[in-house]
């Protein structure tokens, strides 16, 4: 599911609004310069009325480049950290382009100190324009403005891959109001948060009863005559009809390609990390837990101290879990319990509040006082730092799960064991305790298939709110 384009007012909206900031940059930019004199005095006073041609220049360079590098027109949905990315390479050639100007020109009476100063703010600015605006679409979207409802037409492996893009990417608008099938087993049960809406046959009832601003069909290309039939009831409905492409019902990112003396050979990859891919994980992972591990152990062995004090038995909890591809290993938490607690769960388990095989209490009577504020700021989890730094474990990846769990899995939520589990996830900054276990696996199937860098960092950056605000941990 790709970003959406955003209406055609917003779109001309936000131009407007970067058209102001980069005016305002480059003004306070000549300010700073010959007015404050900061970070250096200057040799020759400048009219501002002598950088008004450049101020043009620069702003028609920046549109020109915004529009060569993507950032418009702007997207419905599209990641801070990417689109400031996007923004950053821009600035940056339209102020050399500036610059290079200026100094072929060989003319001392411009500042080119003055033109990175305004490069800089054009970026700051901006920077803190898109968030504001981020935090507009999700207000608006929470009070169902600008929120597409999308009924999905197939719950196969092409479904539930438009499911967990919907769930993990909110911010795209899509909201899945749930879904129809042929299979009369499928049509009936849910999947996670997405309700089953019975079958091909009941597409009708459903686009009557149900408000569906737009149906996305996902079934094999095979089915042509019931695509056709499903494209005849939503045009007799009048709700627009999306159709995702079904090479294999697999993403062409899960292709792999081949040539044999020009004969095309398509192969299928799995779920999975490629060997490069986790090399540059296993840096980002070895770098950062070494750095975190040193800044967190006086706050470790204050812990260590409290949990002492507080209740009798070790202070870290060691519990056996399941990593990649089902290798059990030992997981390190601080311990939030009485001793023996793992024996009391069988006596508890009516008071179960989580899904399938999760086992979760929001008022647990077995967590210490000292327990209870470290689930709540996840300071439990420091201790994992060690897994990472052993291989066992990552910073970001899938929840590990217990051996219990994974003996209740479906065959398809077994792909969430292709990867290293992780400290934190998407299912860390979708929800945590509050997410059901369906909602889960279908986070973390999504984070392997579509995993870089730059999700690690989004997804971890993402966690230090959520964590600070305590939401959704019990």
């Amino acid at each position: 599911m790709g970003d959406r384009k955003v209406p055609r007012g917003w779109k001309w909206l936000r131009i407007g609004l970067d058209l102001m900031v980069i005016q305002a940059a480059f003004v306070l930019a000549y300010f700073m310069r010959y007015r404050w004199e900061w970070f250096r005095e200057i040799t020759f006073d400048a009219p501002f009325s002598a950088y008004i041609p450049f101020q043009i220049a620069w702003t028609v360079l920046l549109l020109l480049t915004f529009r060569l590098d993507r950032v418009y027109p702007p997207q419905m949905g599209a990641p801070w950290l990417e689109e400031m990315y996007r923004v950053l390479n821009a600035v940056a050639k339209s102020t050399l382009v500036l610059m290079a100007v200026v100094f072929f020109s060989q003319s001392l009476f411009y500042s080119r100190l003055m033109f990175l100063e305004a490069a800089l703010l054009v970026v700051l600015m901006l920077g803190a324009l898109r968030l504001l605006e981020s935090r507009v679409e999700r207000m608006l979207r929470r009070r169902g403005l600008g929120v597409v409802r999308a009924l999905i037409v197939g719950a196969g492996d092409l479904g539930r891959a438009v499911m967990r893009a919907a769930l993990a990417r909110p911010e795209l608008g899509y909201r899945i109001i749930g879904f129809v099938d042929d299979d009369p087993e499928k049509a009936c049960t849910d999947i996670g948060p997405f309700r089953a809406r019975g079958t091909l046959e009941d597409l009708p009832r459903v686009l009557r009863e149900e408000a569906v601003d737009e149906v996305i069909i996902t079934l094999p290309l095979a089915f042509y005559d019931r695509i056709q039939e499903v494209v005849q009831h939503c045009e007799a409905h009048r709700v627009p009809v999306r159709i995702v492409p079904d090479p294999f019902q697999l993403t062409l990112s899960r292709l792999d390609v081949r040539d044999l003396d020009g004969i095309p050979l398509i192969g299928i990859r799995e779920a999975r990390f490629s060997p490069w891919q986790f090399r540059i994980k296993r840096a980002m992972d070895l770098i950062l837990a070494t750095v975190l591990l040193i800044l967190a152990a006086p706050l470790m062995a204050l812990i260590a101290l409290a949990i002492r004090l507080d209740s009798p038995g070790p202070v870290i909890f060691r519990q056996v879990r399941v990593g990649k591809d089902g290798r059990l290993f030992t997981m390190y938490k601080f311990r939030t319990m009485r001793v023996g607690a793992e024996q009391e769960q069988e006596r508890l388990r009516a008071l179960n509040e989580a899904s399938g095989p999760l086992f979760k209490i929001r008022n647990d009577p077995r967590v210490t006082r000292v327990g209870r504020i470290l689930r709540r700021l996840s300071l439990d989890e420091l201790p994992q730092l060690v897994n990472v730094l052993k291989g066992e474990m990552s910073l970001v990846g899938p929840r590990p799960p217990v051996p219990s769990e994974v003996e209740a899995y479906k065959p398809w939520q077994r792909q969430r064991l292709s990867a290293i589990p992780g400290m934190t996830g998407l299912w860390q900054i979708s929800g945590r305790s509050d997410l059901t276990f369906d909602e889960m696996c279908l986070l973390d199937i999504y984070y392997i298939e579509n995993w870089s860098p730059l999700l690690d960092l989004e997804i971890m950056l993402r966690t230090i709110p959520r964590v600070i605000m305590g939401e959704g941990a019990y």
